[in-house]
């Protein structure tokens, strides 16, 4: 996030591991920054309404699946669209090879 845009996205990748060579985990972070100056002067900053979503694949991240999610595409109602691009998402950061 920089200092003129508050939103962010985080996105981690876990996986394959030893046991499941053909797992892939991805975490999806969407929050909002909060950058205020404490009591002494000093700059800090913390996240708000911070929500976390999982994609999981067990083919080697070739398809994903997400439990629940919320309106992400800000159309005003919880759909297939608001999961597919999640899952886009997911699958696009899992294939990239060097963050």
């Amino acid at each position: 996030m920089s200092y003129f845009n508050r939103r962010g996205i985080f996105l981690q990748k876990l996986g394959p591991t030893i046991v499941d060579p053909d797992e892939v985990l991805v975490s999806m972070q969407f929050a909002l920054k909060e950058s205020s100056l404490g009591a002494s002067g000093t700059p800090s900053e913390k996240l708000l309404d911070s929500t976390i979503y999982t994609a999981s694949s067990y083919d080697g991240g070739q398809s994903f699946s997400i439990g629940t999610a919320r309106d992400v595409d800000g159309d005003g109602d919880i759909d297939h669209n608001d999961k597919a691009k999640l899952l886009a998402l997911a699958k696009a950061y899992a294939n990239i090879v060097k963050p």
